[in-house]
């Protein structure tokens, strides 16, 4: 946060090593400055566990196979909604997927070997996002460094970016490389036509 993010990621998917518990999500909702946003991170989540993230003022961020009708539910106001792009992603096979996340922002992340989750540390083609979601903001993941993520925003203009392990020394957040990404983030967006 001391580095100028304008949003923090609370990782409450059982699946990953990063899972923290409902108590750090509160302890962290509560230390944001004003207009930081705190984003809950979901894989396949309970409404229970949804609606303790809503209530401390979270956006949801599902990164499972939540089908459309079960996100619209569990968030019925603005969430982010992961997808999982191959070096082939058609749009017209997004846009059929896409179908009834009405109040979905999309992430754009690297899919692994299952063709799911992310978390690979490598990049995608990140000329696909636009075509994705031609018209809609979208948010741009998956290996992302302070080295390339201005490449990223200069080429394609995400409406945000999100990292994880580009930002990361030994699989622990590394302060020197956040601010060089934020900074490279501004830099690059500062140089762009409003």
């Amino acid at each position: 946060m001391q580095a100028g993010a304008d949003a923090v990621g609370v990782i409450l998917s059982e699946r990953s090593l990063r899972r923290v518990g409902l108590d750090c999500l509160h302890d962290i909702a509560a230390a944001v400055p004003a207009f930081v946003t705190v984003v809950a991170v979901f894989t396949d989540p309970t409404s229970g566990l949804v609606d303790e993230a809503l209530k401390v003022g979270a956006i949801p961020q599902f990164h499972g196979r939540e089908p459309a009708d079960v996100c619209e539910a569990f968030a019925p106001g603005p969430y982010v909604k992961a997808y999982h792009v191959t070096p082939d992603a058609d749009p017209d096979a997004f846009a059929r997927f896409a179908r009834g996340y009405e109040h979905a922002t999309w992430l754009f992340d690297t899919a692994g070997p299952d063709g799911l989750s992310g978390g690979t540390g490598r990049t995608f083609p990140w000329e696909l996002a636009p075509l994705l979601a031609p018209g809609r903001r979208f948010i741009v993941s998956g290996g992302l460094t302070p080295e390339n993520v201005g490449a990223c925003v200069r080429q394609i203009r995400p409406y945000a970016v999100d990292v994880r392990s580009g930002v990361e020394s030994g699989g622990v957040k590394d302060p020197r490389k956040i601010h060089a990404f934020v900074a490279a983030v501004r830099e690059a967006d500062a140089e762009l036509p409003a």
